[in-house]
């Protein structure tokens, strides 16, 4: 495919687009590398709008790696709003780069990351705008490897036709390896074609291809199992797993938008991994072990993003950043460094019992004094102990009460329905919660202008967790545990006017569910989906679960089973999972006690402070848990006269 910029093509229909800003490229920190210098060449997308794609941290840093590296460009691209994708078919402009309006169809490997598998209708969308054939079989090669990664690549079967093949884990060190394999492979002049790179690839033991695996079925419709049909292809595929972040300080120069993004700040990742074992995380799991940036490191970074984009805020990220073992240092350390400059700090989300007023004020010092949010997730205590979410609704009223105490005026809560073995009850009770939470506000402040939000979430079972065998929730049986629960709340003369609730509906919880457990015959449901239509599924204004259960109804019967088979069933120990043959380092035996710890309504600790669960982790992975204290501190940077 010709390599030349589509971009005088593209400018002539951009007049006709919303936003036409998201693809005209031009970040302030963005890169473009001669096309000739460079042997081998990544497209990256996360495969959803600019606003949303653009900030997120998993591309920005695989971008910026890929960059560094001599004779090797990444560009960035992203999904187009239907209104261009419909100029750019009538007009034929491929799909393209925003650094220099590239075909996607022209470099080596299209890489994309999945943080949800809404993105899936997506990712066929560019893959036909680019000229790419959908099915990897039909491939030659000439054609970009179109290689997955992201959590939702943590089980790719759903989408196993349409990929050539799937990272799972960290990708810093596993994209740089891939490239130095192409690279050997084109120098040699492409031996073997195709066939022969992805085998090199497979051959590693830390790229899947799923063109090298045969999926043999029950008369059931269960899987019996997942065999190799090429000699040297490894019968289990591992993750990748980065130790010592401090190495990989990354993103160095975050990219600033030209269009408004979801997150207008600079991000920085204190930590990677959890072990707080939320039994419905399925991040918390798939990303042990714990590993801690420094302090230093972390200063560092921020230092250096700061510089680089002018931000005015910035994010300490992690999937529970109060448990760094140095955050009040880190926060204290910031908010002095620059109090002069007004640059605020955010965490995401606050453990409830991780919550401590002085780093709620250290974090607010320098910026404006927003909501504080938590995440109780469970509505009754019982379903806190088979979520392994180990908080107290003491210890959630104590810590709300501490923080109406020192001027806070709006808390959050977030909560999940549908968990395994709940019932109405358990929902019920999140009203109680929340009624407790104004009362309590009302009583330490003396005001009456408390507010609580509360913001409930479907829970959708995901692999490599120990809810992976759970039976979902109906869509129709949440939608009507959640109308019980509205009423309750609006019911409330007292307190209900106080109380904000969110939710989503139990729809869209089904669609991902049917993609999060799904095997390789959900492949034809995606299809058909994206054929008929189907666009931006992560959004509300256009997801169609009519137009799923139909196109499910349409493709599945051939098969046997149902959208039921895979939502709402439950699984057996002895079941073959789709995503078995894949390993995450977990253990599957430990995974399965910690389900029946669940059903036993039994909490364990965080292995972070207490000896060893044998989660499978460590040994498997040949890591360890790294965390601080370091010791150091935060020292403010000072100009240094010569």
């Amino acid at each position: 495919m010709m390599s030349e910029s589509v971009f005088p093509q593209l400018e002539a229909l951009l007049p006709h687009v919303q936003k036409p800003i998201q693809y005209v490229g031009g970040e302030l920190n963005s890169t473009v590398k001669p096309w000739d210098s460079c042997d081998v060449r990544w497209a990256l997308m996360y495969p959803d709008a600019y606003e949303v794609g653009l900030p997120n941290q998993g591309v920005m840093i695989l971008y910026e790696v890929l960059n560094e590296r001599e004779g090797v460009l990444a560009e960035r691209t992203y999904s187009v709003w239907p209104d261009l994708e419909e100029l750019m078919r009538e007009h034929k402009v491929p799909q393209f780069t925003v650094d220099s309006h590239r075909p996607v169809g022209a470099f080596d490997v299209f890489g994309l990351s999945f943080s949800t598998e809404l993105g899936y209708t997506n990712m066929l969308t560019a893959l036909n705008l680019a000229g790419i054939p959908l099915e990897a079989r039909d491939r030659t090669v000439d054609h970009p490897i179109v290689l997955a990664g992201g959590h939702a690549a943590f089980n790719p079967e759903p989408i196993a036709d349409f990929i050539d093949c799937a990272v799972i884990g960290d990708g810093e060190q596993a994209v740089l390896d891939i490239t130095e394999i192409i690279r050997a492979w084109k120098a040699e002049g492409r031996p073997g074609g195709r066939e022969e790179l992805l085998l090199r690839l497979a051959k590693t033991g830390g790229v899947y291809v799923p063109g090298f695996y045969d999926v043999e079925y029950l008369p059931d419709g269960r899987i019996a199992r997942v065999v190799p049909n090429r000699s040297g292809v490894p019968w289990r595929v591992s993750k990748h797993t980065v130790m010592d972040l401090d190495e990989w300080p990354y993103p160095k120069q975050p990219l600033v938008p030209l269009a408004e993004t979801v997150h207008e700040r600079m991000s920085v990742e204190i930590f990677r991994g959890c072990t707080r074992g939320c039994r419905f995380c399925q991040a918390g799991m798939i990303t042990r072990p714990v590993r801690e940036r420094s302090i230093t490191g972390i200063g560092e970074m921020v230092d250096r993003g700061l510089k680089a984009t002018g931000f005015e805020e910035v994010g300490l990220l992690s999937l529970s950043s109060a448990d760094h073992t140095e955050i009040a240092d880190i926060a204290k350390g910031l908010a002095d460094r620059y109090a002069d400059d007004k640059v605020g700090l955010s965490l995401p989300s606050t453990r409830v019992d991780a919550f401590n007023v002085d780093l709620a004020n250290e974090l607010t010092r320098n910026g404006r004094r927003s909501g504080l949010t938590f995440a109780p997730e469970g509505g009754s205590e019982r379903m806190r102990k088979v979520i392994n979410k180990m908080v107290s609704e003491e210890d959630l009223i104590r810590t709300v009460a501490t923080a109406y105490g020192n001027g806070w005026r709006q808390v959050k809560l977030y909560f999940m329905c549908g968990l395994p073995t709940e019932t109405d009850e358990d929902v019920l009770q999140i009203g109680d919660m929340a009624v407790n939470v104004i009362a309590k506000g009302r009583e330490v402040s003396g005001q009456n202008d408390i507010r609580c939000t509360v913001s409930i979430g479907g829970f959708v079972p995901k692999p490599h967790t120990p809810f992976q065998w759970a039976p979902q929730l109906s869509a129709e049986e949440t939608d009507t545990r959640l109308a019980k629960l509205r009423d309750k709340i609006r019911g409330d003369k007292k307190y209900g006017r106080s109380i904000g609730f969110r939710y989503h509906d139990g729809k869209p919880g089904i669609v991902e569910g049917l993609l999060s457990r799904g095997d390789r015959r959900i492949g034809d449901v995606i299809r058909a989906v994206y054929e008929d239509g189907g666009r931006f599924d992560g959004w509300r204004e256009h997801f169609s679960y009519d137009r799923w259960m139909e196109c499910a109804e349409k493709t599945l019967p051939q098969y046997g089973v149902d959208v039921a088979w895979y939502t709402t069933r439950e699984r057996t120990y002895e079941e073959v999972l789709p995503w078995d043959h894949l390993d995450s380092g977990l253990d599957k035996d430990w995974l399965w006690e910690d389900w029946q710890d669940a059903l036993d309504e039994t909490e364990v600790e965080d292995c972070r402070w207490t000896p060893c669960f044998d989660c499978g982790v460590c040994p498997q992975m040949d890591t360890q848990i790294q965390i601080g204290p370091t010791g150091k501190k935060l020292l403010p940077l000072s100009v240094v006269n010569k």
